[in-house]
Order: structure tokens, then C-alpha cells, then sequence
């Protein structure tokens, strides 16, 4: 338990919080944190958290792993997970290895899921019609 607690000091956390507003592109190596409202793009390497009350509208999300508490409206790519908990609203097609949708989540759009064994794909560097191709076979 111990070195579980001083890994999770280790790591970065960004907070945008309830009051803020961000309209732009996002790039984040680390975890981002969401509590206000956010418009534009996502392309990180990091863990995505929107928290409950946040409002994001993106053209397109991409991160490691994408937990939505709040609302979400575009389209999210995860190289490992999507989790949509409880009265959370996600309008927007999911990509990811593996998926989280809980009771009372309010989602519309489709779903596909990838490979986590893949090798050789990068799946944040990638152009999204070049993945979509590769995982369709």
C-alpha cells in the first residue's frame, strides 16, 4: 500500500477548476483533472478525469485513459480505457481496449474496441482515418 500511495505522488495532476474556462488545444503528458468547462481539442499521454458538473465539447479526445463523470460531447480514443460513471452524458463515438459504461449513463454514438495487444501502433501520432483503417481488418 505503501509504495501504491508514493507512485501516485510521483505523478503530475493538472486541475481545471470549476470556475475555469478553456477554449483551445490541450496537450498533457501527465493526469488532467476537468472541473469547469472545456472547448477544442485533446491529444495527450496522459490520464483524462472529467469531473462530475464539467462540461467538455471537443472536436475530438484523445488520452491513455479517459474517465467521464461530467459531460462530454465529440469523439474519444483511449489507448487503454473508457469509464463512464453513473449520470454522467457522453454524446460522441468511443474508441478504446477496454470499456466502463455504468447504470444511469445517458449515451448516444457507437462504439469500437481496439486491441491493447497491438504492437507498432501509436495510437497518439497516428492520423484517426489511418487507425480506423488498421483496426478494422
Amino acid at each position: 500500500m505503501a509504495r501504491y500511495k508514493e507512485k501516485l505522488k510521483e505523478r503530475d495532476l493538472t486541475v481545471l477548476g470549476d470556475k475555469t474556462r478553456f477554449n483551445g488545444v490541450l496537450k498533457f503528458s501527465e493526469d488532467l483533472h476537468i472541473a469547469g468547462k472545456f472547448e477544442g481539442t485533446i491529444e495527450a499521454e496522459g490520464n483524462l478525469f472529467v469531473r462530475k458538473g464539467a462540461t467538455c465539447t471537443a472536436d475530438h479526445i484523445m488520452a491513455a485513459s479517459i474517465v467521464v463523470e461530467g459531460s462530454v460531447q465529440g469523439n474519444l480514443t483511449a489507448g487503454d480505457r473508457v469509464d463512464m460513471h453513473t449520470g454522467s452524458t457522453v454524446r460522441g463515438n468511443v474508441t478504446a481496449s477496454r470499456l466502463k459504461i455504468a447504470d444511469g449513463v445517458n449515451f448516444e454514438g457507437t462504439v469500437e474496441m481496439i486491441r491493447a495487444n497491438d504492437e507498432g501502433i501509436d495510437l497518439f501520432s497516428a492520423r484517426s482515418d489511418i487507425l480506423k483503417e488498421q483496426y478494422s481488418r
